[in-house]
């Protein structure tokens, strides 16, 4: 009840009270539209970033992949270094966290040389392929990951990371 008093004793000191009611109003919060206009644009901006950060995800998962086929390329010269020649085909990665048991058997393995003690997955939870000697890499070994969907080729975030 006294508020109502204040009210009309402010709103006759004041020019027309246009001051006060739109004071009065702006105390009380945000009108639907505003809250409508705002949620608008924060859509917006989400419909045009949110593609582009899931692209990043993608983008992030292929130089994992590629970054662990080059710490491979690491330990494989190394393995080489020590033993004259690359692992096999059968011996697989294996080799470079455990000596070789079938032929041809390591001459001086020094490893283990990864320093995990298993082979890791690859970004997309598949097995890294490795072929010695290669078949795109005659003088060396082929050494992939078959990207997101686990099969050979493809495009975008399916597509092979190799070290060819």
């Amino acid at each position: 009840m006294n508020i109502k008093r204040n009210y009309k004793r402010v709103i006759n000191k004041n020019t027309g009270g246009k001051y006060f009611a739109n004071q009065l109003r702006s105390e009380r919060g945000f009108t639907l539209i505003e809250i409508l206009i705002a949620i608008v644009i924060i859509a917006a901006f989400a419909s045009i970033i949110g593609p582009e950060l899931f692209n990043q995800v993608g983008k992030s998962n292929q130089t994992a992949a590629a970054n662990q086929l080059d710490v491979f390329k690491i330990a494989l010269n190394n393995y080489r270094l020590d033993n004259g020649v690359y692992p096999s085909t059968e011996q697989g990665l294996k080799a470079l966290i455990e000596e070789p048991k079938i032929q041809p058997l390591a001459r001086n393995w020094n490893g283990p040389y990864l320093e995990k003690k298993e082979i890791p997955l690859d970004p997309w939870g598949n097995e890294y392929q490795y072929r010695y000697p290669g078949v795109h890499n005659t003088h060396s070994y082929d050494l992939w990951s078959y990207g997101r969907d686990g099969k050979e080729g493809g495009t975008g975030e399916d597509a092979d990371i190799t070290n060819w």
